[in-house]
């Protein structure tokens, strides 16, 4: 099992998108739960909904199959050059959220695991992933030439360490980015486990609300 989440990105403006590709039968209807509870989501989205109740429908999709859904990750808001804004769509029902209005982007993405997992994610050991939290100096005369070049490439959204390659050997980029990151300079991104081991399935697409429905930007 393999989850591809990616994004594209127009002048800043992001389309977030994942899929499960599975080849073991066993986990088959755990990759349909997470395609299924994506789209219950998605019909019942439009302007003036709440993003509590999202959450319930994507809950119960999830629990009605025997799975549980993964609490601690969630679905977001997207800005320009931001890919998390601030606002949460919940996998989960939650007590208080906020009502979708028709000038926003927002990805929706169930995660579900199996009924014997903990039904949240850790960090886990591994980070490749990063993204720019401030542009400020850091008197490293090498670190600032990373920061810039990152800027200039890549603006706030995240990139991965092979990006950088062209311009540093691997272990020397990494050695970089560790200084940055003590600089809170840059933000590394951990590849998260499920909590118990457990195998874990995601859907995703991008929407923008509208009166009637929403407009998904990632489905062909």
């Amino acid at each position: 099992m393999v989850k591809i989440d990616l994004g594209a990105q127009i002048n800043g403006y992001i389309a977030d998108t994942a899929v499960t590709v599975n080849y073991d039968p066993e986990y088959d209807s755990l990759v349909q739960t997470a395609e299924d509870a994506l789209q219950n989501a998605m019909s019942m989205i439009k302007v003036g909904v709440n993003a509590k109740d999202v959450g319930r429908s994507i809950q119960k999709t999830i629990t009605d199959m025997g799975f549980k859904p993964i609490a601690n990750l969630s679905g977001h808001s997207l800005d320009q050059y931001t890919i998390h804004a601030g606002k949460t769509v919940p996998n989960t029902w939650t007590i208080s959220s906020f009502s979708f209005s028709d000038n926003e982007a927002f990805a929706c993405e169930p995660f579900v695991t199996t009924k014997n997992g903990l039904g949240y994610v850790r960090n886990g050991k591994i980070k490749n992933i990063y993204a720019l939290v401030a542009r400020k100096k850091t008197k490293d005369e090498e670190a600032d030439r990373l920061l810039e070049y990152i800027w200039n490439n890549f603006n706030m959204l995240p990139f991965a360490l092979r990006w950088l390659v062209k311009e540093w050997e691997e272990k020397e980029a990494r050695k970089i980015l560790d200084f940055l990151v003590k600089k809170k300079a840059v933000h590394a991104y951990a590849v998260l486990v499920e909590a118990n081991g457990q195998r874990v399935s995601q859907a995703e697409h991008t929407f923008i609300p509208t009166q009637t429905g929403a407009t998904v930007t990632t489905m062909g």
